[in-house]
């Protein structure tokens, strides 16, 4: 029996594969908010269910102070809102990739994080449905066992945590690093560097703020041009 040819690059364990600088961030940051929820006086199957039903990363740590100070439902459910309205963007720019119907699209839409976002952006035009819905819940998974295992240690005794913040700036260089690779234009990329530098000296509170109104003005201005094609 003659061997089996080996398979082509991008393919096999590729799609799956995408996920593993999302875990080496997901579950350190869910532990530390799993950690912090039971900390503050909250019960550690609730730090798990809200990172199975809400699953919204950095709301998810504004949302422990919050309960903390006992502000109403409505104040939190509006804050998170705000915070993660950029998703909408996410979401607009992946419409022609979108799983068609079902629930997948559902859960796709429910699931898009940034960390996911910019995983699948990575991916090839081809890649198969089941493979978006499956890295979403991968992703996914990877935040509810980190915070599972930060509430159970929570629960236990306090532990210092020092330093595990830097998982998400880790985190987000290595995306970056992957979008570069796979770039088309580099324009993005020094467009966002430059209005960062730009609206730092500015307002250093709301830098962040700034330079992103400025990308989406851009991106919605600028148009790439066509490749002529003789």
């Amino acid at each position: 029996m003659s061997p089996k040819p080996p398979a082509p690059a991008g393919q096999g364990l590729a799609w799956w594969a995408a996920c593993v600088p999302v875990a080496m961030g997901y579950v350190p940051l869910g532990a530390v908010f799993g950690f912090l929820f039971v900390q503050a006086g909250g019960q550690a199957w609730l730090a798990v269910l809200s990172s199975v039903v809400v699953y919204a990363g950095a709301s998810q740590y504004m949302m422990i102070p919050m309960l903390a100070a006992g502000l109403p439902w409505g104040a939190i459910a509006l804050a998170t809102l705000v915070v993660n309205l950029r998703h909408v963007f996410y979401g607009l720019s992946l419409l022609d990739r979108w799983p068609a119907q079902g629930w997948q699209r559902w859960y796709a839409v429910f699931g898009l994080t940034d960390e996911t976002y910019s995983v699948l952006t990575t991916l090839p035009a081809h890649t198969p449905t089941r493979h978006w819905v499956a890295i979403t819940a991968l992703n996914q998974m990877w935040w509810v066992l980190g915070t599972a295992l930060g509430a159970w240690l929570g629960a236990l005794a306090t532990v210092p945590w020092q330093g595990l913040d830097f998982a998400l700036v880790a985190l987000f260089a290595v995306l970056a690093v992957e979008q570069w690779r796979r770039r088309t234009s580099a324009v993005p990329m020094w467009l966002a560097l430059g209005a960062y530098s730009v609206a730092y000296p500015l307002s250093p509170a709301n830098a962040l703020v700034l330079s992103i109104a400025v990308c989406v003005v851009a991106a919605v201005v600028w148009q790439p041009k066509e490749p002529v094609h003789e």
